[in-house]
């Protein structure tokens, strides 16, 4: 459970940092995000979903 909630602080840190650094780049990635089409969104999703679980697999294995 640790490991969870330093996972999603970690998110909310470098969430924070695109939004509070660079509102501009992300006011421009989100509008950018709507004109895309599902199935590029899905493909982005699994990605990155694979690779997330790749590092998790590689940092505790080692």
């Amino acid at each position: 459970m640790q490991d969870f909630l330093a996972a999603i602080g970690l998110v909310l840190v470098i969430e924070g940092l695109v939004y509070g650094g660079f509102p501009g780049l992300a006011r421009k990635l989100a509008t950018e995000v709507l004109s895309l089409p599902e199935t590029i969104l899905r493909i982005a999703g699994l990605a990155s979903i694979a690779i997330g679980v790749g590092i998790v697999w590689l940092v505790r294995s080692g």
